[in-house]
């Protein structure tokens, strides 16, 4: 099975470039913009002529980045690529980790130990520290650390490029520091107000996410939103077009209805490089198993990932949240800390039914394992085949 996916007949390139003023600025073939928290992904993607962006939520240690951006300095032929961060414009505040894991009602965790039992969730192996199960990048201080290690590295090598936030415009400081070192700032967008604010506070891309996409997620479908914000916006920054996007058809569509590009994460979870989570000696990972399956109806929008509404593929582990007997997700960052170690044992878990993972209702399409050069060139090949089309309307 596994051979066979990726052994299928790459497919003929059409063309070389797809301009737009934002392959012009970075510097890149096409106005591809990949999100993903897998380095290897988001070097594959910064090869083959997109811009990789590196999610940054899941390292608690600011030394494990350090070495990953390295490791991507190396690895992406010199091209450009960009982080993601999440924190929100206004600083909370935090307290101690110790002081917020006091704050979980002891309701909440019984019910999450309970689930993870009926679910059969192994515990975490001896010796990990609960408190640093891939909850702490949630935290503005960590978010913080994040920052400061890109620009060291920017600094030094000059190739990131691009820093996005998921929570909204970041702190203006950070807007400046970003700005001082050459790196252009993006924020996600899921309402026209959003957009207008990301604009006032120095913000230079502006993403545009509809309903449709995994994670963190509005209420406003694609179809509406995107040329909604590119209109609201005008000349004072160019818009990227996020949510539902996995084909070259919708990359055409995005530029037609006035974006300059898009922002893909779903897509690229199925890819050959992905190597997060439980993996098999020869075949998709345990993740990878439970999108390969999923349909376009298969995700559910809730708040018990991080404790504000993001799009998650529907598996047993959301249904339990949506049982008569569960408790109303905490705010974030206290949801982020109940399910911590909770994503940390599922994730290395063996059970496709049981995972924890954002996905967007583009999960429908994600049919196969494929590396990520052939997947760039399936979206350029049916750009070109679309554009064409549409030519001949005319």
């Amino acid at each position: 099975m596994w051979q066979t996916l990726n052994a299928r007949r790459k497919p003929a390139m059409t063309i070389s470039r797809i301009h737009t003023p934002l392959t012009e600025r970075f510097g890149i073939d096409y106005p591809i913009f990949g999100f993903t928290p897998s380095q290897d992904v988001a070097a594959a993607i910064s090869r083959a002529g997109g811009l990789g962006v590196l999610g940054c939520v899941r390292f608690n240690d600011p030394g494990e980045l350090d070495e990953v951006l390295e490791w991507m300095h190396k690895n992406t032929d010199g091209k450009p690529f960009g982080v993601d961060v999440v924190m929100p414009a206004k600083i909370p505040t935090e307290g101690s980790k110790v002081d917020l894991d006091s704050m979980i009602p002891p309701e909440h965790r019984a019910f999450v130990e309970r689930t993870l039992d009926d679910l059969g969730v192994p515990p975490l192996p001896d010796g990990q520290d609960r408190l640093n199960t891939g909850v702490l990048g949630w935290l503005h201080s960590v978010a913080r650390s994040h920052v400061d290690v890109a620009m060291e590295h920017t600094r030094k090598y000059g190739q990131i490029k691009l820093i996005a936030n998921a929570l909204g415009s970041p702190p203006d400081d950070v807007i400046a520091l970003a700005h001082e070192n050459g790196v252009a700032v993006a924020a996600l967008a899921g309402a026209r107000d959003h957009a207008l604010n990301h604009v006032a506070a120095g913000v230079d891309i502006v993403i545009a996410q509809g309903y449709e996409g995994g994670g963190h997620t509005g209420e406003v479908a694609s179809m509406v939103l995107w040329p909604e914000i590119v209109d609201a916006v005008g000349s004072a920054a160019p818009v990227l077009a996020a949510g539902g996007v996995g084909s070259g058809r919708q990359l055409a569509a995005a530029i037609a209805l006035g974006t300059q590009g898009v922002w893909m994460g779903t897509y690229w979870l199925t890819a050959a490089e992905y190597n997060l989570g439980a993996t098999t000696e020869s075949g998709p990972s345990t993740v990878q198993q439970a999108l390969l399956k999923a349909t376009s109806r298969d995700t559910v929008r809730r708040r018990i990932y991080s404790g504000k509404p993001a799009r998650l593929l529907k598996t047993r582990w959301t249904d339990a949240w949506d049982d008569a007997g569960a408790p109303e997700p905490l705010p974030m960052p206290l949801q982020n800390l109940l399910v911590g170690e909770a994503h940390a044992r599922i994730s290395l878990a063996d059970d496709p039914d049981v995972v924890a993972m954002p996905a967007g209702q583009i999960v429908g399409r994600c049919n196969e394992i494929v590396p990520v050069a052939d997947m760039i060139e399936d979206l350029v090949t049916e750009y070109a085949a679309s554009i064409a089309r549409l030519d001949g309307t005319l």
